[in-house]
């Protein structure tokens, strides 16, 4: 093996921290060096990998089909040593914590009250939670880098077993004072009409809007802007003229106080359903089974 043309795991960081924040602005804040650093590393793992990692478009960087790949190995290996750090730092007893994964929704918006009722009638175990994309936590659990996943779409995978979590929808709510926040019922094709903000490719939100407009032929939006946060979108919709599709279970309280509205959509509902996803080989881990019990006890397991 050809030791000395690795990749540099300073170069994987910096490919990663563009992605998630969005940019080599971003990026540079969250690695804590200069912005010609971040780039210097980048050009310096594009040249060790012999291609174009990302590409300008719309103005944006992106990443290219390679650097779909390099991505994905990127956050695999750096969270595959930020676990082995922590278990060699803390020394942990490892029948005693659970490493869990969820998507960026679910872990907003339901699983702070999961883990702090988790917390209460479980002291004697030990949890650490990670947030991330669908694929990257599902390529964890097959590895055997996480115990337990929160997700929003279904993994297809023989190793992996899925159990029913709760059911949800895609709901598009604007603010109270939005001019449609009256509005009984939008016919389908006012929505290219719309100004919308949406959550970032990638994320399982945009997945399945995605998927559920191109099934009616919708193949673009009009959209302003794209943000990681749901919070930061229902304050951005709370104070503007956006609309967005937003999971039910972020925004059903906020509907009903009567901050955000639903628009109802003539013919047309994104309906989902929310998956504990775990590893065949390990299903004996008690941690985890004492976790999915929290789990039904709050909202219930089919």
């Amino acid at each position: 093996m050809e030791y000395a043309s690795l990749p540099d795991l300073g170069g994987w960081a910096a490919l990663r921290a563009i992605v998630e924040r969005g940019g080599v602005v971003g990026a540079a804040k969250a690695l804590a060096i200069g912005q010609p650093a971040v780039t210097k590393r980048l050009r310096a793992l594009e040249a060790c990998y012999g291609t174009p990692l990302m590409e300008r478009r719309g103005g944006r960087l992106r990443l290219t089909e390679a650097g779909e790949k390099v991505y994905m190995l990127a956050v695999q290996t750096i969270d595959r040593h930020r676990v082995l750090h922590e278990e060699l730092r803390n020394n942990v007893n490892l029948a005693n914590s659970m490493r869990m994964e969820s998507t960026f929704a679910i872990a907003e918006h339901l699983l702070p009250d999961l883990l702090l009722s988790f917390q209460e009638h479980h002291p004697e175990f030990r949890v650490e939670s990670r947030v991330g994309y669908n694929r990257a936590i599902q390529t964890n659990i097959v590895a055997g880098m996480s115990d337990l996943a929160l997700l929003e779409d279904a993994p297809e995978h023989s190793e992996l077993l899925l159990q029913r979590w709760m059911d949800d929808e895609l709901w598009l709510v604007c603010g109270a004072r939005h001019p449609l926040a009256a509005v009984d019922m939008l016919p389908l094709e006012k929505l290219g009409d719309l100004s919308f903000v949406l959550r970032e490719r990638r994320s399982s939100i945009r997945d399945d809007l995605d998927e559920a407009l191109d099934s009616v032929g919708i193949h673009t939006l009009n959209t302003a802007m794209e943000v990681g946060s749901s919070d930061a979108i229902i304050e951005m919709l709370r104070r503007g003229r956006h609309v967005s599709f937003m999971p039910r279970f972020a925004v059903r309280e906020r509907v009903a106080e009567g901050i955000l509205a639903r628009i109802k959509i003539t013919g047309f509902r994104i309906r989902r359903t929310l998956w504990i996803c775990r590893n065949r080989s390990r299903l004996d881990h008690p941690v985890v089974e004492a976790f999915i019990d929290t789990i039904r006890q709050q909202k219930g397991v089919d």
